[in-house]
């Protein structure tokens, strides 16, 4: 007998569990049917455990009888390619065409506990589901669904509904997401997402959950180098895919993570404790080993190893041994252990209420038998009886699960995480701790305009002043009329990278004009004019771009070191568009040439206002009407202004 029927049978299912196969009288005790047209009364559901090629069949006859949805558990479809492709497409027509919202194909199915709906074969099901956590689960692959919702189990993380979608033909994560987060019995919704087909189910998705107050886990997949596109200009080339689902998803304070295991902890840290308020942990131990691997691990990632207050170490040296440290990471050593008399909760919460403590890490080491359970105890309660916003706190427990069985469900019971890695436990805080981004500009309408460089002098950028010259000939007049010494470029159809391809002469005087535009125009395929222009000072150079939102995610703008090394240095950093001054000046904050613009080496300092005044500028092109991307490489600025030097516009 299938998992799903005896689930639903024996697990306190209210609604009608209606077997139907033509082979049967009855199945586990219950009138069996031949054909979904003989059940009586209404049908809400179907579960259509069938063989791929019966699935579109099984469709049509679940409209036929007024089904709401149907869940396709088969596999066959696009994961195989080829015709499962086309299959796919065939049942999901069959799905519209009938009426009917689909579930699948190739997926495990779902498990609500509020009303006991087991609709899934997954083995983890075998468990004991009391869904009484406020954790739900929604994601695409059906073994990682069963891997979160055995080991949660097994973690006491009692799962309150969970949701495999699998080839997504009809009902997507994002779709099944955005109910569980409206959900009142859901605080905490863990998401594993392998694609996205509908970008902007996400960004409301991501909203949706911060409106709600619902704290949004996400591992997503598919997110390495080699998804990047192919693109004529620098940012094309070095903007991953993921970029947009990372700022949507740090604009809503979503928590991205890399593997199950941090998708768990950080779920159970955001069931039961605040959200780190920064980066600064607090590391306590009893291994200065530890405490150091601690450290060089937090600095991985981006996370501080703050000094404690004199008030505060002052009250430790009163508990730790002498031959300990006071210091962060605070080393209380195993002698701590032995003094009992809850010593070391007394500790934690010490260093917990610290004024420069956001999190607290707790590392053990080798403690096992009744020493451990009285400890984790007394951590258990001390993370109990904290203020409601008080610093998380997680355990890393660097001993074998085996010896420490007792102890990690006594803390996990109280709601604190418990890690046998220092690494993993930082990536989790660090995660947990990244502050909800500021929002993009409002979008402001810009008319289409084709040609580059009157978009961005519509967008208010300062530019060059230039003569476009047909002929050689024309040349010197026009040097001479942009100042006397000229950049000349080589203006061709397709010519993006100038300088890769030769195709700029710089310092060129009145007299080398005519000869050096000949010399360009000879030597450039294509070469249909000169564009002469004015030498603009040296300054920083930087890079700034912006596209119209690629495969349908929110426009994104891109700041880093410009000019013809700005692959070479990779310096890049992004939000979307269009941008404030605010977040224009934190984006050049963020990048490693940010002494540049600081003056380096007694250089003068550059006009940092005026490099945030062309950013946001720059920015609101996003808004223009056919825009694929707009790239200024590079903007030079020098000490009294900011100026676009060289200009890209890719239309879609």
């Amino acid at each position: 007998m299938a998992r799903p029927l005896a689930w639903l049978r024996d697990r306190g299912f209210a609604g009608r569990v209606l077997p139907v196969n033509p082979r049967y009288d009855e199945l586990g005790g219950l009138p069996c049917y031949p054909r979904l047209a003989d059940v009586p009364g209404p049908v809400d559901l179907v579960l259509a455990l069938v063989p791929a090629e019966r699935a579109i069949a099984t469709v049509e006859e679940a409209g036929a009888v007024g089904a709401a949805a149907v869940v396709v558990f088969a596999s066959g479809f696009a994961e195989v390619g080829g015709d499962g492709v086309a299959a796919q497409a065939e049942l999901a027509d069959a799905a519209r065409r009938a009426g009917v919202r689909l579930l699948g194909p190739n997926c495990q199915g779902l498990y609500v506990a509020r009303s006991r709906l087991f609709a899934t074969f997954t083995a983890a099901g075998e468990r004991v589901l009391e869904g009484s956590s406020g954790i739900a689960y929604v994601g695409q692959s059906g073994a990682i669904g069963g891997a979160v919702l055995d080991v949660a189990a097994s973690r006491g993380l009692d799962l309150t509904a969970w949701v495999s979608t699998g080839n997504q033909a009809d009902v997507d994560v994002a779709e099944v997401a955005r109910v569980l987060v409206a959900d009142p019995d859901v605080h905490v919704l863990a998401v594993y997402a392998e694609a996205l087909p509908r970008p902007a189910d996400y960004v409301r998705l991501a909203a949706e959950a911060r409106t709600a107050g619902t704290a949004l886990v996400v591992l997503r997949s598919g997110r390495t180098e080699s998804g990047r596109r192919a693109a004529l200009s620098h940012t094309g080339a070095m903007l991953p895919e993921s970029t947009a689902f990372d700022l949507v998803s740090r604009e809503h304070g979503v928590v991205l993570v890399d593997d199950v295991e941090e998708l768990l902890a950080a779920a159970t840290l955001l069931r039961t404790q605040t959200r780190p308020r920064g980066p600064r942990v607090a590391a306590v131990t009893s291994s200065g080993g530890a405490g150091i691997l601690a450290v060089d691990r937090c600095a991985d990632v981006g996370l501080t190893v703050p000094e404690l207050a004199e008030p505060t170490r002052e009250k430790l040296a009163r508990r730790v041994p002498a031959f300990g440290s006071v210091a962060n990471p605070v080393d209380v050593t195993a002698q701590l252990f032995n003094d009992g008399g809850g010593a070391f909760g007394e500790v934690c919460a010490l260093v917990r209420d610290d004024p420069a403590v956001d999190a607290v890490m707790v590392i053990l080491t080798m403690l096992v038998g009744e020493t451990a359970r009285a400890l984790a105890a007394d951590l258990a309660a001390t993370v109990a009886d904290a203020p409601a916003d008080a610093p998380p706190v997680v355990v890393v427990w660097m001993a074998g699960e085996d010896a420490t069985v007792e102890g990690r469900a006594v803390l996990r019971a109280a709601g604190v995480p418990v890690f046998s890695s220092i690494a993993v436990a930082t990536r989790v805080l660090a995660a947990a701790a990244t502050a909800a981004a500021p929002p993009a500009a409002p979008a402001t309408p810009v008319p289409r305009i084709d040609d580059a460089w009157s978009l961005v002098t519509a967008l208010g950028v300062p530019v060059p002043r230039s003569v476009r010259v047909p002929v050689a000939a024309e040349a010197p007049d026009a040097v001479a009329a942009v100042g006397g010494l000229a950049a000349l470029k080589a203006v061709a159809p397709g010519l993006e990278h100038k300088t890769e391809a030769g195709a700029v002469r710089l310092g060129v005087d009145v007299a080398g004009a005519a000869d050096e535009a000949a010399a360009l125009l000879a030597r450039v395929p294509g070469a249909e004019a000169v564009l002469v222009q004015e030498m603009v000072p040296p300054g920083v150079e930087l890079l700034v771009s912006v596209d119209g939102g690629r495969d349908n995610w929110p426009p994104v703008v891109t700041v880093g070191r410009g000019g013809t090394e700005t692959e070479l240095h990779h310096d890049l950093a992004h939000a979307l568009a269009p941008v404030t001054a605010d977040t224009a000046r934190a984006l050049l904050d963020s990048l490693r040439c940010r002494s540049l613009l600081a003056g380096h080496r007694g250089a003068p300092p550059a006009d940092v206002g005026a490099a945030v005044d062309a950013i946001v500028r720059i920015s609101r092109a996003a808004g223009a009407d056919g825009l694929q991307e707009l790239e200024v490489n590079p903007l030079v600025v020098g000490t009294h202004g900011a100026v676009a030097v060289d200009v890209l516009l890719e239309r879609a």
